[in-house]
């Protein structure tokens, strides 16, 4: 299709969509899952270093084990998010579901953290 038959939108003229070329945007989305990987691993590094400073109580002990599995669990979904848009260069969308859990994981990490350490 030449650029004259492009119209805004990404459609020709006809009305239909135009083949969408993603670039580098799978890339870029695939760092940015790595990127945030990255900020809770240090998130729950700290909170377990909060937790284990100056003697571990009890409390501490059940929140820092509550870090570690909302870790956990997020870096299962996001490594499955990573290697989707790995694969192919048209990655499907993010389920409704995994990125339910991502954001619940990610929230439930920040507000444990912040209980550690305050």
């Amino acid at each position: 299709m030449s650029r004259e038959e492009a119209g805004a939108g990404g459609a020709n003229r006809r009305g239909a969509p135009a083949d969408r070329d993603p670039g580098l945007q799978p890339e870029r989305t695939r760092l940015a899952w790595r990127r945030t990987t990255l900020a809770g691993t240090v998130a729950a590094v700290l909170a377990v270093r909060a937790a284990l400073h100056g003697g571990a109580s009890p409390a501490a002990v059940v929140a820092c084990a509550v870090c570690c599995a909302l870790w956990v669990t997020f870096l299962l979904v996001a490594q499955r998010r990573i290697l989707a848009l790995a694969s192919t260069a048209r990655p499907a969308p993010l389920p409704a579901r995994q990125a339910t859990a991502a954001v619940l994981c990610a929230v439930a990490l920040a507000v444990c953290a912040a209980v550690l350490v305050a």
